[in-house]
């Protein structure tokens, strides 16, 4: 990366500049310790910029189509005069080597559009890491004026709990004709949804699809609410025929609107911000203490007593922290 100073990434973000906007959410993303530090202060900068989108998360396992919902959303919304960023959640990428958005060829039409903004995760890294990144990358974002911000996640585990605590709504995308047990979708993800949507509701499929709306709305009866005084329900809808997708737009606008109205809105995003807060610093204590030499001199040992029954494990524990006290250059 070419050496551009902090009011270079500031301008560039601030003017909408797509290709300056891209090397500032790699300067987030890096894990270069001179990168970390300039990126925090382009962040200083744009803050007094973000906060003006409406963030909405989309889950779904693969094969329910997110990709092909998220463009037919995004195509809608760009013509109608917003700017759209499309951003990733994908812990698995280390694994894969991938990321869910690939290399964006499945939104092909939508990263075309001058509006629109489609970033792959970034790969490598554990859950927590690339978090703070889509977290950083959202402000970026919206510091740009992208005033719809679309958080895709990847449809199995902890993901879709931490872009729940990073977004105002949260969708949950199903197709019909498969059970729970066959989609992989847990209860709890069903309850942090302010909306279910059944995809793929055409042709052979509009018959399951509807069966599928109504089982689910009746499940959604008895499940207390993600967003308080908001009753989600369950919807059909095709993206292949961009079918129902204005009718999910009018849904999640409608959802701002009383959420804004009622003050849950902000009362989200302060403790969104305040709980962010905490996770940070208690993954910098975890870094720093892991990190510390003598800890990890002393960690083996202690580990094995530990395995071995000699020692109990809250026992180790304090006895690492005391050496971790004693050997911290803050005392």
């Amino acid at each position: 990366m070419s050496k551009l100073t902090t009011e270079d990434f500031v301008q560039g973000v601030l003017a909408g500049d797509r290709v300056l906007l891209a090397r500032t959410i790699t300067l987030v993303e890096s894990n270069a310790q001179r990168h970390f530090e300039q990126a925090q202060e382009v962040l200083g900068k744009l803050l007094p910029h973000t906060g003006q989108s409406i963030r909405v998360g989309i889950t779904g396992v693969p094969g329910a189509g997110k990709s092909t919902l998220i463009e037919t959303l995004g195509l809608k919304l760009v013509q109608t005069g917003h700017k759209v960023a499309v951003l990733a959640v994908d812990p698995t990428s280390s694994i894969s080597k991938g990321s869910i958005l690939g290399d964006k060829t499945r939104m092909e039409m939508l990263t075309r559009e001058q509006n629109a903004f489609v970033r792959p995760s970034p790969t490598g890294g554990m859950l927590g890491g690339v978090a703070r990144k889509t977290r950083e990358s959202i402000l970026v974002c919206e510091a740009a004026g992208y005033d719809v911000i679309l958080v895709e996640t990847v449809g199995t585990g902890q993901s879709e709990i931490t872009v729940r605590s990073m977004v105002d709504f949260f969708l949950l995308l199903l197709v019909p004709g498969a059970g729970d047990e066959l989609q992989g979708i847990k209860k709890g993800v069903v309850e942090i949804a302010d909306a279910i949507l059944i995809n793929k509701a055409d042709g052979e499929n509009k018959v399951p699809a509807e069966a599928a709306r109504a089982e689910y709305n009746r499940a959604l009866h008895y499940l207390t609410p993600a967003t308080e005084n908001w009753r989600p329900r369950a919807y059909t809808a095709s993206a292949l025929e961009d079918a129902g997708i204005d009718k999910l737009w009018e849904i999640i606008e409608s959802f701002q609107e009383k959420m804004t109205a009622s003050g849950a809105w902000q009362a989200r995003r302060e403790a969104q911000q305040q709980a962010w807060l905490h996770t940070i610093i208690a993954e910098q204590l975890q870094q720093s203490f892991y990190t510390q030499p003598a800890v990890q001199d002393a960690l083996p040992e202690l580990e094995t007593a530990v395995r071995q029954n000699i020692l109990p494990p809250t026992a180790a524990a304090l006895k690492l922290l005391q050496i971790y006290r004693k050997s911290s250059p803050l005392e």
